[in-house]
């Protein structure tokens, strides 16, 4: 991906190219600052399985992440950026064999539609390395009714201080 192809991508998730964190003006949060590698960067910090997910929109195979039983409390981060996507309180058991989600932490994800299947997804990537996670549907619990269906391999566990 060239520079110009990933401002066009980042822009579809309203984050231009800022200099460095600044509050928002609404939310007090600190606006997420996009880190761009290079293929050969990328490659070097993610594992295969993890690189062929989050750079090429690959899908592990279902049941295969250790996260799909993971029951700590915790926040999950991106495998790819470290920035936190979901809180522990929002996982739940989907019977999917990927782990999944019912809410997204304020921020942390950029959705774009997917045609690969033919009928369309809402594929979702975290906003701050563009990598894909997932794709999120409308059949999960409250309270949000949302299924936020997460490849394993794009996430890293952090469980919270005992």
């Amino acid at each position: 991906m060239n520079r110009r192809q990933t401002m066009s991508f980042l822009s579809l998730f309203g984050l231009g190219a800022q200099a460095k964190a600044a509050p928002a003006a609404t939310t007090g949060r600190p606006t997420i600052v996009p880190l761009q590698l290079s293929d050969a960067e990328w490659k070097q910090r993610l594992t295969p399985a993890a690189y062929h997910v989050l750079r090429h929109e690959g899908t592990e195979p279902p049941g295969s992440s250790s996260l799909n039983g993971e029951k700590r409390r915790g926040v999950f981060h991106c495998a790819g950026c470290d920035l936190p996507l979901f809180v522990s309180e929002a996982k739940y058991e989907s019977g999917t064999g990927w782990p999944s989600f019912h809410t997204p932490l304020p921020d942390a994800l950029g959705t774009r539609t997917d045609f690969k299947m033919i009928l369309p997804r809402t594929e979702y990537h975290c906003a701050r390395c563009g990598g894909h996670q997932g794709h999120v549907f409308d059949d999960g619990p409250r309270p949000t009714g949302k299924r936020y269906c997460n490849n394993g391999v794009a996430l890293k566990f952090v469980a919270a201080a005992p």
